[in-house]
C-alpha cells in the first residue's frame, strides 16, 4: 500500500513494474552520481536471485571501487590483493567446482597490474566469469591514466593527454582474451540507457550459465563512465563515452560459443 498526499493506493503484484531484489543489501552506495557500476551491481544482484544462486555464488573483489562490492550484495565474498582476483578465483573454484565463482574488476586492476593473472585464467580457460568495468581511468585513487586511458585523453598523470609516443597505446585486453582458447564468451557492453542494461544483464546471464558447462572461462567487459575523473557531469560523460570511448571499445561480441546454455 502506497500513500500520496493522503490519498492511499494498493498497488497490485500485476501492477508492479519493477522492485528492488533482495539479494542487494540495504547499505546506501557510496559510488559518485551517474557512476556505472551502481548499475551493474544491480543487474548482478538480480541475476543470482533470478537464477537462485545466492547460496552458490562467490565474488572475489580486489583493491578499487570495485572493493566496495561486498557491502551491496548479499553473497559470500573473497577479497583479493590489486590485480589477484583471477588467481583467487580459480582457487576458490578448484577448491569447490560446483559453487557460481565471479570476479568483479576494473580496468586498472585488471589491464594493469593484474594483466598476467587476467591472461593466464584465461588461457588455462579456468571455469570463472570475470566481470570487468572498463572507464579508462584509475577511477578511486586520484584518476591517474590507465591501461585502457585512450589517445589524448587527459587524466592526473597525463596533463597534456596520453602521448602513444611515449606512453603506448590503449590496451584491449578484452579482444586479446577473446583469442585465447581458454576463454568460452567473451562480450563488450554498457550501462549508460536502459536498453543497453538490457543487452548487459543478458550477457552476463548467459555468461552464468555458461558457467554450469564447464567450458572454460567467460569475460564480460562494461564500458563505463568515471564522471568524478574525468571531470565531467553525469550527462557530459555519458555522450563523452558514446563519442570517444565507444569508437575505440565497439561494443557486441567478440566470441560466442555455438552451444546453448543448459538449464
Amino acid at each position: 500500500m502506497v500513500e500520496f498526499s493522503g490519498i492511499k493506493e494498493i498497488i497490485k503484484p500485476e501492477n508492479l513494474v519493477y522492485k528492488k531484489t533482495n539479494i542487494m543489501t540495504e547499505n546506501t552506495l557510496s559510488y559518485c552520481p551517474g557512476c556505472g557500476h551502481g548499475t551493474a551491481h544491480r543487474i548482478i544482484a538480480e541475476i543470482i536471485g533470478e537464477e537462485g544462486l545466492q547460496s552458490e555464488a562467490i565474488g572475489v573483489s580486489p583493491v578499487g571501487c570495485s572493493v566496495f562490492m561486498y557491502n551491496y550484495i548479499d553473497i559470500d565474498w573473497q577479497e583479493a590483493a590489486h590485480g589477484r582476483a583471477p588467481a583467487v578465483a580459480t582457487a576458490i573454484k578448484r577448491l569447490l567446482p560446483g559453487k557460481f565463482v565471479f570476479t568483479y574488476q576494473g580496468d586498472g586492476d585488471l589491464a594493469a597490474i593484474g594483466t598476467a593473472e587476467t591472461i593466464h585464467a584465461c588461457n588455462r580457460g579456468e571455469n570463472i566469469l570475470i566481470i570487468f568495468i572498463n572507464n579508462g581511468i584509475y577511477g578511486m585513487t586520484g584518476g591517474q591514466m590507465a591501461p585502457t586511458t585512450l589517445p589524448g585523453m587527459k587524466s592526473s598523470t597525463s596533463p597534456y593527454g596520453r602521448d602513444v609516443k611515449t606512453m603506448g597505446f590503449p590496451l584491449k585486453i578484452t579482444d586479446i582474451v577473446a583469442t585465447l582458447p581458454g576463454s568460452y564468451y567473451v562480450t563488450r557492453q554498457s550501462v549508460h540507457t536502459a536498453a543497453n542494461v538490457k543487452k548487459t544483464k543478458k550477457a552476463i546471464r548467459k555468461a552464468v550459465q555458461y558457467q554450469k558447462l564447464n567450458k572454460g572461462t567467460c569475460l564480460v567487459e562494461i564500458v563505463s563512465n568515471c564522471p568524478s575523473g574525468w571531470k565531467m557531469t553525469p550527462v557530459q560523460s555519458n555522450k563523452w563515452m558514446e563519442e570517444n570511448m565507444f569508437p575505440y571499445y565497439p561494443l557486441g561480441d567478440l566470441k560466442t560459443p555455438e552451444e546453448l546454455p543448459t538449464k
